[in-house]
């Protein structure tokens, strides 16, 4: 009986009619002639009541559904979610369709309403869109269902509470993966470069078309066959790339939702996919006072599960970046030069030349890439109009921060360093051309 009531709602609809028999009843004091009239109709309402309530539970089980989620949520991406309905009634139903999604996402609308014939299924989808990493818990999927008479609704409950993990962008990195697998890059933003030179790993002999390097000509191979042949070369391979992931409190800063470290996060994985498909070994590393975690450089198949799963629970820290520890550790561990690929956020000159030195110590032994981020926030400002003392004084202060960013870039040239400076949204193409162009230059 407690379950009955518990599942039992009253409609809108109901309580218009028991309104209109108020109303009725009211007026009845007036034109006591009427008085039978309305207890003629409350006697059809509760008739009515009583028919909808026994056709909604005349069947144990009146709707079938359940949740179709992904075993795990990709981060700062939009994650479909499917909700499968089956009626069982023999008459159509109206159907109110609530998700209890997890209160993280702040959201109240993921709700539809829709009519199923007898016998009919349904099938109904939205997105979420996390944007931190870690466990999201979603309730039950509820369903209230009302008749044809539409005077009480009854509540089933499918897929009790259930937790799905968030992991960082695993769909972003297919996504790139199957562009790189098709060559076809170049539509999300990837730049196409030339090979400005060869290394000494001999791939093939070949015949020669326009556009080959006339240097590479092979005269024996060339004589032999009476046609021109040039030798060709291939990219190293299995060269150590390693990200080095900041995760102090500089990289707490949010934008649309996510922080900086996660754009990180997620940009590593797309990279370190991409290195692994063109043979290369992925490596990562997490500091910030001091080293975190760290996963060798290696080529095997398995080290993208291993990379993905170490980038899981990663956390900004509120302490200050060591990058003495940072340089420490990386003479100890790795003894073959490798690319170093370090996001990080610099918002001053003086904050990026207390770090000079060690940043100057890791370039000398590997090749180092600085990546860091451009305030997009300030674009707005920056692109407007003043109209008194307070907007003229901001737009100036927002100015001075872009140019301290410009200056930071110009810093490290000096110094002979490489660096990328760009807006979160871009990192990925950014970090994965830079990549790339160092490739095409056999600069590691």
């Amino acid at each position: 009986m407690k379950a009955f009531f518990q599942s039992l709602f009253l409609s809108n609809r109901l309580f218009l009619l028991l309104g209109i028999v108020a109303s009725w009843f009211l007026l009845a004091f007036m034109m006591p002639l009427i008085m039978p009239l309305g207890q003629i109709l409350l006697g059809l309402v509760l008739l009515l009541w009583t028919v909808d309530t026994v056709m909604l539970y005349q069947r144990r089980g009146g709707v079938e559904g359940r949740r179709e989620a992904p075993d795990r949520l990709s981060n700062g991406d939009e994650n479909e979610i499917l909700v499968h309905l089956k009626s069982l009634y023999p008459f159509p139903v109206d159907i109110r369709l609530i998700d209890e999604i997890p209160p993280e996402f702040q959201r109240h609308d993921v709700e539809t309403e829709l009519k199923l014939e007898p016998g009919k299924s349904h099938s109904w989808s939205y997105s979420l869109r996390p944007v931190t990493r870690g466990e999201y818990h979603f309730g039950g999927v509820k369903a209230y269902v009302s008749s044809p008479l539409g005077l009480v609704q009854r509540r089933f409950s499918f897929d009790a509470e259930t937790m799905i993990p968030c992991y960082p962008s695993y769909i972003q990195m297919r996504e790139y993966q199957l562009m790189a697998i098709s060559n076809r890059l170049t539509e999300v933003g990837i730049k196409k470069l030339r090979r400005l030179g060869h290394t000494t790993e001999f791939e093939q002999i070949k015949e020669y078309v326009q556009g080959d390097d006339y240097r590479t000509l092979n005269w024996k191979a060339t004589a032999r066959s009476n046609k021109l042949m040039v030798n060709q070369f291939a990219d190293e391979r299995s060269q150590q790339v390693y990200c080095l992931i900041d995760k102090s409190r500089v990289m707490r800063m949010p934008f649309e939702g996510m922080t900086l470290m996660d754009y990180a996060i997620n940009a590593t994985l797309v990279l370190s996919n991409i290195t692994l498909y063109r043979s290369d070994k992925a490596g990562v590393i997490t500091f910030a006072e001091k080293i975190h975690q760290w996963e060798m450089a290696q080529g095997r198949p398995i080290q993208m599960q291993r990379i993905t799963e170490m980038l899981y629970n990663q956390e900004t820290e509120f302490q200050e970046a060591s990058y003495e520890a940072l340089y420490t550790f990386v003479k100890r561990k790795l003894s073959q030069r490798a690319l170093l690929l370090l996001f990080t956020n610099f918002e001053t000159v003086s904050a990026l030349r207390r770090q000079l030195p060690y940043l100057q110590a890791l370039n000398r032994q590997h090749l180092l890439v600085v990546i860091f981020f451009e305030n997009t926030e300030l674009r707005a400002m920056l692109n407007g109009t003043p109209h008194d003392v307070e907007e003229i004084y901001l737009k100036a202060t927002g100015e001075d921060f872009a140019y301290q960013k410009r200056l930071i870039a110009r810093e490290l040239s000096q110094h002979g360093i490489l660096s990328v400076l760009t807006p979160p949204n871009e990192l990925t193409v950014q970090a994965l051309n830079q990549y790339l162009a160092i490739k095409s230059r056999g600069l590691v």
